[in-house]
């Protein structure tokens, strides 16, 4: 105990002692201390240089600090893939290994760089640090509905910010307050200080983007940057308090806290994440070994520091009245409040208003549980296990979420609503169900959301899957006791239901696809048909027998010469060739070389029409019949006398052609091909609108919400975007067609509110995310721990 220090008994190094006894030796002799008034001008010289000499002080202790922490990285996870079970998990730690070494001056230098802005800009209020995205509130970060790496990350980062704001409060108290003189009064706290431990985490975070490792890889890298860099700022503090006090800045400042000064406030706030990091210390050891899931630790945590900041006054009485409740007694209860929904009849199929009711019993299910001891022990108690408190409130809000999440309709989430007492129980039976992904009930849960996303009142016209969800959920109810094995046996159950409701709508889903895929090529060789005819015709006006030929027999030939051999085929090629005659040969023949050509063209096109038309399935009767008023329209071209009068009419009067009704036309009668013309009704959303960029983002089997005017609400997934097109295609659970939309459409639907997308990841990740979220806010205190 050589060098025993005055802060906090902890024991404090020569060098330490060596800069406290500066400050106080240079404090208390006056005529070393410059006085500086309470503030400086921040565009003044002198600030600069007391700015700089800061700079410089962060910047040789960070990099001295960082550096020696990215060689204990390269030693940490050489020892892992030494240790690891099988080569795979080998090769993983040595490709993290590669890329640390690879991108390490990168981070460095981004890091470094980072902060070093960030004091340089101080003596701009306006300017927030560039290092986060937005103000940090302090002892948190970020912690919204992301994704599950975000969430582990978040709650590293959380964990090694809450520990060192409430470890370093005193030192960096006085820290802020000197820099806020310097920076001419404007308030340095520990959400703005570049050197606080908030911010150093999150502009290392920022430049860890530059590394491509999983996040197993940047978790050991985060536990060790709090070890080697957060675990030694406060000689980086004492450093620069010595060295502002020798400036003159504040030299008699006080180095303590009052209790309720807003610095205290962030300490209490920081136990969050401190117990955090207490618990979860074995994430990287002297010996590193591999990292458990810290978010029902950091959860707890959450819950202890909400109730130290409540107070005793919310929500139970100050004291305990008689014993803690134990498992045993919780589980006895919630039995017989299990046995009191049972008890009530079958479940019937849920209405969308039973989830304002629901709802309501959610919250009030922690008086109750007390209410039902009480009966049974003869006393009601006032209190239970902090543990059981948390587990209580924790399950509670994960069925508010449910109750909320805008991704089930509203029928399920009443459904999955009556399974907050069967998870309570399991809860308090297997504290490991909110940290492993893959505990049983978790999986149940997850897989009965899944399901239920996809259910919509027209999908399950014989309520199949809906049957399905309630006879799940019934069996919990009225079987469950403390057998965790029926969560397994009911996943078993449900993924068999799953798999034939998957194999069924994918065969439906291949054949819409297949026949929304041939209407497409029908419809593109149909406008390449009619573009092609309508090119050649050109400004010409042609014979009404000529014309009907074209615009009915023929494009139809051409459009089925198209889906069969192809654009490059000779038999394509010929198809034009004849538009091309045909339409040589309806000019005037008035001399006789004109006259001769038209004789010697006249067999080829007879002889093309006749393969045409039997193509396009003509009679033998009624291609001779054609053929026969084109023989006629022909003598009239080279001069001769028809007698046929009705062939002769035929030439004139489109009407009466010998083509069946059944060949309908492809090309209108005096149309212009105009693809704009085509979509002149479509709307335009800009390419840079949000709408727009999450089209684009969709992915086939993403599920979306329409609800459409007049039409009632159905949920379909994205099955197929055609390659032709870029339409989007839409099925329903069962793999039937729902819609098909073009992306400026579906960008319009999402813009209106008329479609949503939900989301994919799973709602027990969903639902974690979101009550991390709600517990670091600051009214979180207000709803938590209460009955």
């Amino acid at each position: 105990m050589a060098y025993r220090g005055s802060l906090r008994g902890r024991l404090v190094p020569p060098a330490l002692q060596h800069y406290r006894g500066v400050a106080m030796n240079e404090a208390s002799d006056s005529s070393k201390v410059v006085n500086l008034s309470p503030r400086l001008d921040p565009s003044s010289e002198r600030v600069g240089e007391l700015l700089s000499g800061v700079r410089g002080i962060a910047n040789r202790r960070l990099q001295q600090w960082v550096a020696n922490m990215f060689e204990h990285v390269d030693d940490a996870l050489f020892d892992l893939a030494e240790k690891a079970e099988n080569n795979a998990a080998q090769m993983h730690y040595f490709d993290g290994m590669r890329e640390v070494r690879k991108r390490r001056p990168l981070v460095e230098r981004n890091f470094l760089s980072a902060i070093s802005r960030d004091l340089g800009e101080l003596t701009h209020p306006s300017q927030q640090p560039s290092s986060v995205a937005a103000p940090l509130a302090t002892g948190a970060v970020e912690l919204s509905l992301v994704a599950d790496n975000d969430l582990e990350e978040s709650l590293a980062i959380t964990s090694m910010i809450g520990k060192n704001e409430q470890r370093l409060s005193r030192d960096l108290f006085a820290v802020n307050q000197r820099l806020s003189v310097i920076c001419g009064g404007y308030k340095i706290d520990d959400a703005s200080n570049p050197v606080a431990p908030a911010i150093l985490s999150q502009a290392f975070r920022q430049a860890l983007h530059e590394l491509s490792a999983d996040m197993r890889v940047k978790l050991i890298i985060y536990k060790l940057f709090d070890r080697y860099v957060l675990s030694s700022l406060e000689e980086l503090y004492l450093e620069i308090n010595v060295e502002l006090v020798r400036a003159g800045v504040l030299p008699q400042l006080r180095h303590e806290v009052l209790r309720g000064h807003p610095a205290q406030v962030a300490a209490d706030a920081g136990q969050v994440a401190a117990i955090s990091s207490a618990i979860s210390s074995a994430m990287v050891a002297d010996d590193v070994g591999e990292i458990p899931s810290d978010v029902l630790q950091t959860l707890h945590a959450l819950f202890n520091a909400r109730r130290g900041h409540v107070g005793v006054d919310v929500g139970m009485s100050a004291m305990p009245t008689g014993p803690l409740p134990s498992a045993n007694e919780l589980l006895g209860a919630l039995s017989v409040l299990q046995s009191q929904i049972t008890s009530a009849g079958p479940l019937l199929h849920a209405r969308a208003g039973d989830a304002a009711s629901l709802s309501n019993e959610v919250m009030q299910l922690k008086g109750q549980l007390l209410t039902q001891i009480g009966a049974l022990r003869g006393e009601r108690p006032s209190h239970v296990a902090t543990i059981d408190e948390d587990t209580i409130d924790l399950v509670g809000m994960l069925f508010e979420f449910i109750l909320e999440d805008r991704n089930l309709p509203v029928e399920m989430q009443v459904l999955l609503a009556r399974l907050q007492i069967p998870y309570l129980k399991a809860a308090i039976l297997d504290r490991k169900l909110f940290a492993h992904r893959q505990h049983p009930a978790r999986r149940l849960l997850d897989g009965l959301a899944d399901q239920a996303k996809s259910w919509s009142e027209e999908s399950d016209r014989d309520h199949r899957l809906l049957d399905k969800v309630k006879s799940i959920v019934d069996q919990l109810l009225h079987d469950f006791d403390d057998d965790m094995g029926i969560f397994e046996r009911l996943l078993t159950d449900l993924q068999q239901f799953q798999d034939v409701s998957k194999r069924r709508s994918e065969l439906a889903e291949q054949r819409v696809a297949e026949s929304t895929r041939g209407r497409e090529k029908l419809e593109q060789a149909r406008r390449r048909a009619a573009r092609e005819i309508i090119d050649r015709i050109g400004d010409q006006k042609l014979p009404p027998l000529v014309h009907g030929v074209l615009a009915r027999a023929w494009a139809n030939h051409l459009v089925l010469t198209l889906l069969r051999q192809g654009d490059e085929s000779p038999e394509y090629k010929s198809a034009l060739r004849f538009i091309d005659d045909f339409i040589a040969s309806t000019r005037p023949a008035h001399t006789p070389e004109s006259r001769q050509l038209l004789r010697q063209m006249l067999p080829g096109i007879e002889r093309s029409l006749r393969l045409g038309l039997a193509n396009v399935a003509f009679q033998d009767s009624d291609i001779e019949r054609l053929l026969a008023q084109f023989h006629t329209y022909y003598r009239q071209q080279l001069g001769e006398t028809v007698e046929n009068v009705e062939a002769a009419a035929a030439v004139e009067d489109e009407a009466i052609l010998a083509i069946p009704d059944s060949i309908q036309p492809v090309v209108e009668r005096d149309a212009k091909l105009d693809d704009e013309a085509l979509d002149r009704d479509a709307v335009v959303i800009a390419p840079d609108s949000p709408e727009w960029q999450q089209v684009q983002a969709l992915q086939p089997g993403t599920w979306l919400e329409f609800s459409l005017i007049e039409e009632p609400m159905t949920r379909a997934k994205l099955s197929w975007i055609s390659p032709m097109s870029g339409r989007y295609l839409f099925v329903n659970r069962r793999g039937l067609k729902v819609a098909d939309y073009a992306p400026q459409e579906l960008a319009v639907l999402l813009a209106d509110g008329h479609a949503l997308v939900l989301a994919a990841n799973a709602l027990f990740d969903r639902a974690m995310s979101a009550i991390v979220g709600r517990l670091s806010q600051p009214d979180a205190a207000q709803t938590t721990g209460t009955e």
